[in-house]
């Protein structure tokens, strides 16, 4: 029996950086909106709930976990944490994420490389790549929390197959 579903969901087309400005302050494309809706309204249709929503601080990703709430219908608050920027270590995401484990499931609003970096060290195996392109939604199921995990990688949902649009 599943424990925890873990929806892991890479932030959506961003701007591209400017000279001067942070990487962290760069907003989401109109584009990235779009084909954002299109895969988590595909991912709702197909029964995903997740019933606590966390994200990077970084701009992106929070623009991509308030599109998110809006889809689902989620009305909580988004909870914010370092251990989710690009640069994070798998092991910091992880213990956040155990920190919400009672939710029974919750999705993570985060950025390449920690996403699919992720996804390998809650498989099980830390050394698998995984390409996961943006405004993409990963699902793996655990049967417990423990300092290792041990998922199952359920599916991953992109935007061409939720819209039919080109990665």
């Amino acid at each position: 029996m599943c424990r925890l579903e873990v929806y892991l969901l890479r932030h959506g087309i961003a701007e591209e950086g400017r000279p001067g400005s942070r990487d962290a302050d760069r907003a989401l494309t109109p584009e990235g909106k779009r084909r954002l809706r299109e895969t988590l309204n595909v991912a709702r249709s197909a029964g995903a709930s997740p019933q606590l929503l966390l994200s990077s601080p970084y701009r992106r990703a929070v623009e991509t976990a308030r599109i998110a709430a809006e889809v689902f219908g989620f009305k909580g608050q988004i909870i914010e944490s370092a251990a989710f920027t690009p640069g994070s270590d798998t092991r910091a995401a992880w213990e956040e994420i155990r920190l919400y484990a009672g939710t029974g499931s919750l999705l993570v609003a985060s950025h390449e490389p920690l996403t699919g970096l992720l996804i390998g060290f809650l498989c099980g195996t830390p050394n698998l790549i995984v390409d996961v392109k943006k405004g993409s939604l990963t699902r793996v199921d655990l049967d417990h929390v423990g300092a290792q995990p041990r998922g199952v990688l359920k599916w991953m949902l992109t935007p061409r197959l939720a819209g039919g649009t080109r990665d």
